[in-house]
Order: structure tokens, then sequence, then C-alpha cells
């Protein structure tokens, strides 16, 4: 495993492009920590702080700061799919399995680099949480301060999910433009199945379904945190009231995508003739 990691860590780093988009994708979540300390004057009327509402209090700076450091994941899917497409282009996948590397082998690298870099990802944010609730929050209780931490593993299967995802679609598609045109069909794609069944049948059907399906049960892992904001600032709406918490079904799911990916991919590329 460490010899295959080295080898994709390796080529990952002499490419200057995927240098740039890994930094960027690991700078990015800082941003939060600049956001709390961020003062907003509305025209001398008052100045919004966003550290002192209390978003970054423990419990809930763990759901916070997960959910917005995902919407970043982005950048680094851009590596992903580079990943496989320069494989392509450049000819070095044939170079590979000539020197030695096996199919399996190939994608596993590829997979280790996934799990390697969104591990990295989550200590980060983990780190950065840590040190906003230490620093915002009024409770200093343990019990409090690890309550919900499950939203740090729920973000590193979510990462893992979803990249898996971008290394499928590169293999699928051999180039970079096109598996992520592809993700972006597959999310247009699953709203499409949720509208027909809602039309046909009813929505509570549309909606258990459109949960089973890859980009869904991803999101579905961590939820917006805005609805559970309010709640707290409105305790007296019970309308505002909704599920936020991390299920094992739903990480059970993504879990099992993950590996279908994974396997397709092994598939897809043992069943090409290179």
């Amino acid at each position: 495993m460490i010899r295959l990691l080295q080898l994709e860590l390796q080529k990952l780093l002499l490419n200057r492009t995927s240098k740039i988009l890994i930094f960027i994708s690991f700078i990015l979540p800082l941003c939060v920590i600049v956001l709390s300390a961020i003062k907003i004057n509305f025209f001398g009327f008052f100045t919004l702080e966003l550290g002192e509402l209390g978003i970054f209090n423990f419990p809930i700076v763990w759901h916070i700061t997960t959910y917005f450091s995902a919407l970043f994941k982005f950048f680094f899917a851009i590596v992903v799919v580079s990943m496989i497409g320069n494989e392509y282009s450049n000819k070095t996948l044939k170079q590979n399995l000539i020197d030695g590397l096996s199919k399996k082998e190939f994608i596993l690298s590829k997979f280790y680099a996934i799990v390697f870099f969104s591990l990295i990802s989550t200590l980060i944010i983990f780190c950065i949480s840590l040190l906003l609730g230490l620093i915002y929050s009024s409770y200093n209780e343990i019990n409090i301060i690890i309550r919900e931490i499950e939203f740090l593993p729920a973000y590193f299967v979510k990462l893992v999910g979803f990249f898996s995802f971008c290394l499928f679609l590169g293999v699928l598609a051999k180039r970079s433009a096109f598996a992520l045109a592809f993700l972006f069909v597959d999310f247009i794609f699953e709203w499409i199945i949720f509208g027909l069944i809602s039309w046909k049948f009813d929505m509570a059907l549309a909606t258990k379904i459109q949960n089973f399906l890859p980009l869904t049960s991803m999101s579905n892992l961590i939820k917006q945190p805005f609805q559970r904001v309010a709640m707290s600032k409105f305790p007296d709406k019970n309308s505002l009231d909704y599920d936020y918490a991390v299920h094992l079904d739903t990480t059970l799911i993504v879990l099992a995508w993950t590996a279908i990916f994974i396997y397709f991919s092994y598939a897809l590329l043992k069943k090409r003739d290179l």
C-alpha cells in the first residue's frame, strides 16, 4: 500500500497544476477562520460578527465547518479526474503496466491517494473546528465538545465517496473535461428521476429512491445547517424543525457506492485493450 501511495504522490507532486489545486483544496477551508473574524457594518446601523452569532459554539461548529468545507471538494475532484486523464494522454498508464504494475494496483494507487488526501482534509477540518470552538464557545465540558463529532467521519466518507465517483468517471471518459461533464449530467439525472417518480407516484417514494442515488446520498451525509441555526434562534418555531443528524444507513449507502465505483473502475480498466 505504501509503495502504491508513494508512486501516486510522486506523480501528483511532479505536476504543477495538481500541486496548485491540492494546495487550494487544503487552504480554502481555512477561510472559515477568516470568516469568523469578519465584522460586517450595515451602513452604521449595526455590525454583524459571525463569530458572535453562536455558529462556532460546540457542538454545532462540527456541523458548520464540515458542511462548508465539503463545498470546496470540487477543486480536488479536478485533481482526481486529471490523474486518469493524464495517464491516458501522457501514455504513462501503458508504461506503468509494462513496468510491472498490474491494473488492480493501478486503481488501488489512485484510491489510496484519494483516502490519503481525504484523511488530511479531515484532520485539517478537525483542527479548524476545535480551534474555533475553543475560541468562541462558552462550553468547555469534554462531553459537549465531542458531541456531534460524528460529522467528521461523515465528512471523510463523503470525500472518499465523491472522489471515488470522480475516479470512476475519469476511467469511463478517459478525459478530464468529459468526466466532469458526466458528473454534472448525473446531478441532473438524479433530479429527473425524482421529478418523474413524483409525477407518476408520489413525492415520498421519489425522495426515498433519490436518497439511494450517489450524489444525493453523499449530500445527505451532512445536510445544510441553515435551518438548524434558525431553529437555535427561534426555538418556538416547530415548523423549522428538521433532521440534521448523521445516519448510519446513509453512511452505508455512500460506502456501498464507493465500493461499486472502485470495482467498476477496475472492471473497466481490466476489460479495455490498452
